[in-house]
């Protein structure tokens, strides 16, 4: 069995706060009308019993100052008509004895003889102006008042007042505090139902929208005018909510981008794949259409010099053959070059940035104005020279490939904690997408490949373009101050 105190918690627990708060008024305002109620009844009951103790004294100090020149007179129907009229003219007196100074009675008010026994449960001693006792009788309990008459040389009054008209009273006045008290707990009641229904028609209003918003719905707000706590407290649960669905669809965009952009990556992976099968094919295909050809007539003319008839036959034959020789090897060479230059390895960045502006100008028969700053001799990481040489390197490709320019200009910069470099020319330019990440059109794939690298080294690539206006790449790749690696 549980304890009081735990089930007492399990019950309130269950209970909704509008009941809660009726009950803890209803339960003061009960617990206060019964306080006061007691409070006031037992006040009371004290103050009428002091004035029923003073009534009857004045009422027996009255019959004892009417009843002394009829004692001295022995007048004993005036004393009976005295007795009666005191019986008379107040309703809580039961009986009115007046005896003599033997103690005997003179007059009293029993019609059918008094109890003897009455005599002996008051007596008024000398000098005393009056005494109270207190009788518990078969009517209840009974005031018994004695008074001296005439100090007490003349004999002594007794009055007993019943408390039955006290109790009435008692009671009238009880009942009445309870109706008032029936009447303010109806309006405490009244008054807490209102109260309660303002504090918790906000809550309740949140709790609903709480519930919304655990199924989803942001969009649903909590109402409240109050400038309390309590309106405090919606406001802020509304901006949440706000904030909440601000965030929601900052992520919902987000993470369409990042799909798009997943989609966009595995496009670029399967044309970066069908490049790379392409370039084999090309490289294959030069090997064999040249490489392979000039081997094949090396190992011809080998064979012919073997055989020449005379020395002069057979050293014609070896110039010829070292001239082929020459050649492939410079095929051989160029190779090389295209699937990794040397001079980003050995000489860095700078190095290989030059020669190949050098042989593209040559080939493509564009001019390329060329102009680096801030490296100093400095190397930077691997892949940030790789990084930064293949961007700038389909930069100009594109150029020869789709701009029909006549100029390019190429900038680069080590500036602190970043490289930048600016690829421009004067050609026809095109239409650039309205953001970097947007899904390319038809041949600007080679655009998203350098964004592609370049995020991959938390770069970004900007480009700047329209129709006859020439375009224009910015790029942007950060640096760490421990990266760099000083020339050897």
């Amino acid at each position: 069995m549980r304890r009081p105190r735990e089930f007492f918690w399990a019950v309130s627990d269950r209970v909704s706060l509008r009941h809660k708060i009726m009950g803890i008024v209803l339960g003061l305002v009960v617990l206060l009308g019964l306080g006061v109620t007691l409070q006031m009844r037992a006040q009371l009951s004290l103050t009428m019993r002091d004035e029923l103790q003073k009534r009857g004294i004045s009422i027996a100090r009255d019959v004892a100052a009417r009843s002394t020149d009829y004692l001295l007179t022995n007048n004993d129907f005036a004393l009976h008509k005295v007795v009666v009229d005191a019986l008379q003219h107040n309703e809580d007196v039961r009986y009115v004895l007046i005896l003599d100074t033997k103690g005997q009675v003179v007059a009293h008010s029993f019609a059918a003889g008094f109890p003897r026994d009455l005599l002996r449960a008051n007596a008024v001693g000398a000098g005393e102006r009056d005494h109270v006792e207190i009788l518990q009788t078969e009517e209840g309990l009974i005031w018994d008042v004695g008074v001296p008459i005439f100090d007490g040389r003349a004999g002594t009054v007794r009055v007993g007042l019943t408390q039955l008209q006290l109790q009435r009273a008692l009671q009238a006045t009880t009942r009445r505090m309870a109706e008032a008290v029936a009447i303010v707990s109806l309006v405490g009641v009244l008054a807490a139902y209102g109260l309660t229904a303002i504090l918790t028609r906000p809550i309740l209003d949140l709790v609903q929208v709480s519930r919304a918003v655990g199924r989803g719905d942001l969009s649903r707000k909590a109402r409240s005018s109050s400038q309390d706590e309590i309106g405090q407290l919606v406001v802020s649960f509304n901006e949440m909510t706000t904030a909440l669905e601000r965030s929601r669809h900052e992520v919902a965009a987000f993470s369409r981008r990042l799909i798009a952009q997943n989609e966009e990556r595995q496009r670029l992976l399967a044309r970066v794949i069908s490049a790379q099968e392409d370039e084999r094919k090309r490289i294959s295909r030069e090997l064999h259409d040249e490489t392979g050809q000039s081997l094949t007539s090396l190992m011809v003319g080998l064979k012919v010099a073997e055989g020449a008839d005379t020395l002069e036959d057979a050293r014609r034959s070896l110039s010829q053959l070292r001239t082929l020789a020459a050649r492939t090897l410079e095929e051989v060479h160029h190779l090389a070059l295209e699937l990794r230059p040397s001079a980003l390895d050995d000489l860095g960045l700078v190095a290989a940035i030059r020669r190949y502006v050098k042989e593209y100008s040559a080939q493509h028969g564009i001019t390329v104005d060329c102009e680096i700053n801030g490296f100093e001799g400095q190397r930077l990481p691997p892949e940030v020279e790789s990084t930064v040489y293949r961007i700038i390197q389909e930069a100009l490709t594109n150029v020869a490939k789709h701009a029909q320019a006549s100029n390019v200009s190429v900038v680069m910069e080590h500036r602190g904690s970043r490289v930048v470099a600016i690829v421009e020319d004067d050609g026809r330019g095109f239409e650039v997408g309205e953001q970097p990440g947007s899904r390319p059109r038809e041949g600007q794939l080679g655009l998203f490949g350098m964004q592609e690298r370049a995020s991959l080294v938390e770069g970004k690539i900007v480009v700047e373009s329209s129709p006859g206006a020439g375009t224009t790449v910015y790029i942007e790749v950060p640096v760490k101050a421990e990266e760099g690696v000083a020339m050897a």
